[in-house]
């Protein structure tokens, strides 16, 4: 017994005996298993693809026959010749749009639809040639009466208005379904894209957010007067990744800030003071740029830089024009082995990532490292 999908579409209904059904029911016509969704998604109107078709090929038609005929003498007469034609068709159209093309050409069975298209219009032919048509009812003259003498020749004169409706429309159904399935294409990799994006923005450091907790709990346990402002930088460095961030870019201001916060919110683990010099031009604060961008080579200096030796030190410097951001970030390295912190943040990887997604053609990444230190110099082009 079959059961509707849960997934419906809008004007069709998909139905299957298994739950990763495919076909789509239009009326009484049914799409092949890989092509339902997409014909459903390409015709929100079920009859206006066919409809449009179906006027296209049979106007055309009538255009020709009263141009070529007498149709625009004897009414009753082009009406009696042309009608039955015209019938034909429609009915070659509407079964090639319904059958032929969903069930063999977009299923991959190419040599047959071709000859279940050419069966299709012969056999058509054949009855209004033998069957429907009475003698002389061909809508054009040819001289020397109405039908030529061979009847090889009669018939083929059905094939041509025939053969060109179904060549005609399959064509035009061909070249809607390839630009559909482009569209779908582009629209599947912007939202590929932007889910990537997600998911490496919401790579957040939880370790630098429990260890922030833990300073700020020990400040307040000592009542230092530095205990209040402190958590409030954490909430709006909070705030700031959670809802701020979601946007596709923020004002630098929001960067700098984010990142001032970050630097001091560190230097709470030790109060002997870090040797960390910030510079942050905020000459031009407007200027766009993608959210949490900056602050992976700061933690990572942070990271790496091993400040509670005595020639530890961070160095970050940010630069700005009216169309480019630079930012440098200089850190020193451990000359021994010490405990690295591997928790958390975002990898200088993810970060590539994001920049060839976000500025493709348009950054330079230079990282260079010697024994005893780490530099990174990134450059944003802006539009």
């Amino acid at each position: 017994m079959l059961q509707k999908c849960r997934h419906g579409v809008q004007g069709a209904t998909l139905i299957n005996e298994r739950p990763d059904c495919l076909n789509v029911q239009f009326g009484r016509s049914f799409y092949p298993r890989g092509t339902g969704r997409i014909f459903a998604a390409m015709q929100p109107h079920r009859l206006t693809p066919l409809a449009v078709q179906l006027a296209a090929w049979v106007g055309l038609w009538v255009v020709v026959f009263l141009i070529l005929g007498d149709g625009a003498y004897a009414w009753g007469r082009w009406l009696r010749r042309s009608f039955p034609l015209l019938v034909g068709i429609a009915a070659v159209v509407t079964i090639n749009h319904l059958l032929l093309l969903p069930s063999l050409y977009f299923r991959g069975h190419r040599l047959w639809f071709v000859l279940g298209g050419g069966a299709l219009v012969l056999g058509i032919s054949l009855l209004l040639q033998y069957g429907l048509m009475p003698d002389r009812a061909f809508p054009l003259d040819f001289g020397r009466g109405d039908r030529p003498r061979a009847r090889g020749l009669a018939t083929l004169r059905f094939l041509l208005p025939l053969a060109t409706s179904f060549l005609g429309s399959s064509l035009i159904e061909v070249t809607r379904y390839a630009f559909y399935q482009e569209k779908r294409a582009i629209q599947a990799q912007r939202e590929q894209v932007t889910t990537e994006l997600k998911f490496l923005k919401s790579q957040v450091n939880p370790h630098f957010l429990f260890n922030t907790l833990n300073n700020i709990y020990t400040l307040t346990l000592l009542k230092d007067e530095q205990a209040p402002g402190s958590l409030l930088q954490l909430s709006g460095m909070l705030r700031y990744m959670l809802y701020e961030a979601e946007a596709a870019t923020v004002p630098l201001r929001r960067e700098i800030a984010y990142i001032r916060d970050f630097v001091q919110l560190q230097a709470l683990k030790d109060s002997r003071g870090q040797n960390v010099r910030v510079d942050l031009d905020e000459s031009r604060p407007d200027l766009p740029i993608a959210p949490l961008l900056l602050i992976p080579f700061v933690e990572n200096a942070f990271k790496h830089s091993h400040l509670e030796g005595p020639l530890g030190f961070i160095d970050v410097q940010l630069r700005t024009t009216a169309r480019e951001i630079v930012l440098l970030v200089n850190n020193s390295l451990p000359t021994g082995p010490v405990t690295a912190d591997r928790q958390g943040g975002i990898g200088l990887d993810n970060v590539r990532k994001r920049l060839a997604l976000l500025y493709p053609e348009r950054h330079t990444l230079a990282i260079e490292r010697t024994a005893t230190t780490h530099t990174v110099t990134l450059k944003l082009q802006l539009p």
